[in-house]
């Protein structure tokens, strides 16, 4: 493998380069030329990237070259013609019921790793982060923005829904009725906006984005891995479970936490 700076690049290809540098991983949106758009080939690559990762991996980085984190899905798959060696739109629209929520649910494996409960994943989002552009900045545990960030979800206008993954972790961000009306009107969220509603972590000028995404990788790895990761999962089953049930989990967590400290794990 050959080396980029001081990170090992693990690959390289349609649009994605996965680097690692020990206990981080960046995944790199690489077409700065066409604002990072999205295609079935580069959702096949970002699956592979998850896929890829070292065991030695907690802290994942998200980010795009260029002025745009991503604009989106490639327009190219509106036309008749697609992409090649790929289904277009009007193809899939003609499939069978069966068909056609398999080659959604393909392209939707893109988007649900990052979630995974032994990492951390953050999106350093600069720029338009629009439809698939915001779905996957919201596919992250964590969004850094740099104050030029404009947010959008415009599958509405072209007459679609939502359908990367995004629609959850909206909801569970900023609640029902404010992602009801950024979806359904499409308007663009800027940087102060996403920062108070929940959406950001944190807004930086641009020229601080990668500093500030640096510093919080360096927090998150302070800790030691076992306990981020179960205090992860606490909180990402939190809302499906009452408060006792979520006394309960603390309790059985803080047990385990214990034991293996104690070096009584199993």
């Amino acid at each position: 493998m050959t080396t980029l700076d001081d990170s090992e690049l693990v690959f390289d290809k349609d649009g994605v380069r996965l680097t690692v540098e020990d206990a981080v991983a960046t995944v790199t949106l690489t077409n700065p030329a066409k604002r990072n758009a999205q295609s079935p080939a580069l959702w096949r690559a970002l699956t592979e990237a998850g896929r890829s990762l070292p065991g030695s991996v907690r802290v994942v980085v998200l980010r795009g070259e260029g002025k745009s984190f991503s604009a989106g899905l490639d327009r190219q798959a509106f036309t008749p013609e697609g992409f090649d060696g790929e289904p277009s739109f009007l193809e899939m629209a003609r499939g069978s019921d069966a068909d056609l929520d398999a080659l959604i649910a393909e392209y939707q494996e893109a988007f649900t790793w990052w979630r995974r409960s032994d990492l951390v994943s953050i999106a350093a989002v600069q720029g338009h982060a629009i439809g698939a552009g915001f779905q996957l900045a919201l596919a992250c545990d964590l969004r850094v923005v740099a104050e030029d960030v404009q947010f959008a979800m415009r599958e509405t206008s072209l007459g679609l829904v939502p359908d990367l993954t995004g629609t959850h972790p909206l909801v569970s961000l900023v609640g029902y009725a404010r992602a009801l009306e950024i979806c359904a009107t499409g308007r663009f969220v800027h940087a102060e906006e996403a920062e108070r509603i929940g959406l950001a972590n944190l807004s930086v000028p641009a020229e601080e984005l990668d500093a500030a995404v640096r510093d919080l990788s360096a927090a998150l790895l302070a800790a030691p891995r076992d306990a981020v990761n179960e205090t992860k999962a606490l909180l990402q089953g939190a809302s499906g479970r009452s408060y006792e049930e979520q006394r309960t989990a603390e309790r059985a967590a803080q047990s385990r936490r214990l034991r293996d400290l104690a070096g009584l794990g199993d």
